[in-house]
């Protein structure tokens, strides 16, 4: 069962989804501005994980957090959870590239296979998809939409290209 929780943003109303022991999703509003919530999910405000994951996103829109400590649990092929962890390599105010990240993963020819990765990285925010720009430096889809990554990357300060670690 998918449990949720709602958080007011910057970036609108976050639906936050858990298992009940991890963060499993972070969904952006729906184009109309109302939240991402399914039918079959369960609202539980109280519940510890979501609990914690309300505080640390709201820690970090307010400028206070630039790591999150939460036990994750993204649903994905393995491609697409060794994507992810190498997301979560990407520090706060840095940013990195597709071919960089293939690299990393030991797959270099890979950068379009990564890209598609990236894209569908269900747990936005937390696994900072929005640290990933184009080669040449330009800024690249966003699956919350472009503003919300130049929003994010704003908030964050970043100094550019580099993982830097």
């Amino acid at each position: 069962m998918t449990i949720y929780t709602l958080l007011d943003s910057p970036l609108g109303k976050l639906a936050l989804t858990s298992d009940g022991g991890h963060l499993t999703g972070i969904h952006f509003p729906r184009r109309d501005g109302r939240p991402a919530v399914e039918r079959a999910w369960q609202r539980d405000d109280a519940a510890p994980v979501l609990a914690r994951a309300r505080t640390q996103l709201a820690e970090y829109f307010d400028g206070r957090r630039t790591r999150f400590d939460l036990p994750l649990r993204p649903a994905g092929t393995a491609f697409q959870q060794s994507v992810w962890r190498a997301l979560l390599k990407v520090p706060f105010g840095r940013t990195s590239t597709y071919g960089a990240l293939a690299a990393e993963i030991g797959r270099p020819t890979a950068a379009r296979a990564v890209g598609a990765a990236v894209g569908a990285n269900p747990l936005a925010v937390v696994v900072p998809c929005h640290r990933i720009i184009g080669a040449d430096g330009t800024l690249t889809g966003y699956a919350g939409g472009l503003p919300r990554k130049t929003k994010l990357l704003a908030l964050e300060g970043t100094r550019g290209v580099g993982h830097g670690r």
